[in-house]
C-alpha cells in the first residue's frame, strides 16, 4: 500500500550530525510513513546521495535542475504532509528566514503549506548567536516548529547547548506537531482486512477483490497513535507492518477462530475484512474437470460480525464496513443496526470502484444517528477519520 502511506519530506542540512538522520528515517519508516529524503548540496559532504537513496528506496535530488521535467520543488510541496528538517545548521535556519529558495529544499520549502519540524543542531556559539536566535524567532512566527537542541558533548573537545537530540525525543515532538497524539495509547485493537477464500477444489477458490489496504490503514494508524495492534489479515499481498501482530488465514472460518480467540482481549475491533458469505457445500480433492464443472452447491458460511457483535462487553468499541453498489446509507444504517454496531463505514464499490485502490470514499455512520460524508481521499486519510471518532467514543464510554 506504498501509495497510500502519508507523505514526508524529510531534510537534511550540512551538518556533522546529518548521519544522526539516518536513523530518524528508519523510525519514520517504522511509523509507516513514505519518506523522501532532500538533502542541501553541502549535506552531502557527510552522508551520500547512495545512502539515503538505499535507506529510502527513493532517487535523491538536491537541486532544482535536476530531473527538471518532474518539477521537484512543487511535486514534493504538493503531496508531503509535513516537513521534518533534521539538522539544522545555522546557515539553512538564516536562508529560511529570508525566505530564499536557492536549492531544492528551500524551494520546497517556499512551495508548501505543510508544517514544518526544525531541528537545530550546531555549536553552542553558533546556537546562541544573537542573528540565530533572531532567525528562529521569526520562522516560529511563521508557523515553523523549531527544537531546543540538546545539551551535551559535540564536535572535539566542545561541549554545550546544539546537540542533535535523541531521535526518539525528534519522533515524539514531531509527531505531536502534526496533530498524530498517542491518544491510543494503552488500548488493543483488532482489525481484519482482506478478502477470505473459500476452496471449490485444489485449484479454484470463490473469493473477492479486496485487497486488505483499507485495514492495513487502520493498524498502521491505531499502532502510530499508541494503540497495540492484532491484524488478522485474508489472502493479501501486503508485507507485515513493524510493530503489528499480523495473523494471516484464508478462509473465512479461520478468519472466524482468529477473531473469536482474541475478542475478549480487544478494546476495538474493526471488521474491514470481506468476508465470503458462502462457501461450497463439498471440497473436491481432486481438480474438477471442464466437462463435470456445471453447478456447485454453496452453504451459508457463519456471519463473524455478528457472533462477535453479540457477545462484546458494553465497553467494547465495534467498527464495521460494508461495500454496496446501491442505496449506500440505506444499507450501511440497517447494517450498523441489525449487527449492534457503534459505528459503519459504508461505500460504493459499483463498476470495481475502491478494491485494490489506494483511495476511497464513502460515509461514516453512528449508532448515534451522525453520518459523515468522507470525499475522495486516500485511504490513511479515511483511517484517520475513523479513529478520531472511535477516540470520542472512548472517551464518552470511560468519562
Amino acid at each position: 500500500m506504498s501509495s497510500a502511506k502519508r507523505e514526508i519530506v524529510l531534510g537534511v542540512g550540512g551538518g556533522i550530525a546529518a548521519y544522526k538522520a539516518c536513523d530518524v528515517l528508519r523510525r519514520l519508516q517504522d511509523l509507516d510513513f513514505s519518506v523522501t529524503v532532500v538533502p542541501t548540496p553541502s549535506s552531502l559532504n557527510f552522508v551520500g546521495s547512495a545512502t539515503w537513496e538505499a535507506l529510502s528506496g527513493k532517487a535523491v535530488t538536491t537541486q532544482v535542475w535536476e530531473n527538471v521535467e518532474e518539477v521537484k520543488h512543487v511535486s514534493l510541496a504538493d503531496t508531503a504532509e509535513a516537513i521534518i528538517i533534521a539538522p539544522v545548521t545555522a546557515d539553512l535556519l538564516a536562508r529560511l528566514a529570508q525566505g530564499r529558495a536557492d536549492d531544492l529544499l528551500t524551494n520546497v520549502i517556499s512551495a508548501s503549506k505543510a508544517p514544518k519540524f526544525l531541528v537545530p543542531a550546531m555549536h553552542p556559539q553558533m546556537w546562541l548567536n544573537e542573528t540565530t536566535q533572531e532567525n528562529v524567532r521569526v520562522l516560529k512566527s511563521r508557523g515553523f516548529s523549531v527544537m531546543q537542541p540538546d545539551t551535551g558533548r559535540l564536535t572535539g573537545d566542545d561541549s554545550g547547548v546544539g546537540r542533535f537530540p535523541e531521535t526518539s525525543e525528534i519522533i515524539s515532538n514531531f509527531l505531536e506537531h502534526i496533530g498524530s497524539v498517542q491518544d491510543l495509547k494503552g488500548k488493543k485493537f483488532l482489525i481484519s482486512a482482506g478478502g477470505t477464500r473459500e476452496a471449490i477444489d485444489p485449484v479454484r477458490y470463490i473469493g473477492n477483490r479486496s485487497s486488505g489496504k483499507q485495514g492495513a490503514a487502520v493498524a498502521a494508524e491505531a499502532r502510530n497513535r499508541g494503540a497495540s495492534v492484532t491484524l488478522v489479515l485474508a489472502n493479501s499481498n501486503l508485507a507485515d507492518i513493524a510493530g503489528i501482530e499480523c495473523i494471516r488465514v484464508e478462509t473465512a472460518q479461520e478468519m472466524h477462530s482468529a477473531l473469536k480467540e482474541r475478542m475478549s482481549d480487544c478494546d476495538v475491533l474493526v471488521m474491514t475484512a470481506a468476508v465470503a458469505d458462502a462457501k461450497p457445500a463439498h471440497l473436491a480433492t481432486d481438480k474438477i474437470k471442464k466437462s463435470e464443472f456445471n453447478s456447485i452447491e454453496l452453504v451459508s458460511n457463519a456471519d463473524i460480525l455478528a457472533d462477535l457483535s453479540s457477545q462484546a462487553r458494553d465497553s467494547q468499541i465495534i467498527v464495521g464496513f460494508a461495500a454496496e453498489t446501491t442505496r449506500i446509507e440505506e444499507y450501511g444504517l440497517q447494517k450498523l443496526k441489525s449487527k449492534n454496531l457503534d459505528f459503519i463505514y459504508v461505500n460504493d464499490v459499483s463498476e470495481g470502484a475502491i478494491f485494490s485502490s489506494d483511495s476511497s470514499e464513502g460515509y461514516l455512520l453512528s449508532a448515534d444517528g451522525q453520518s459523515t460524508h468522507i470525499a475522495q481521499t486516500s485511504k490513511a486519510k479515511v483511517a484517520r477519520v475513523i479513529l478520531d471518532n472511535v477516540v470520542s467514543r472512548l472517551s464518552y464510554a470511560n468519562g
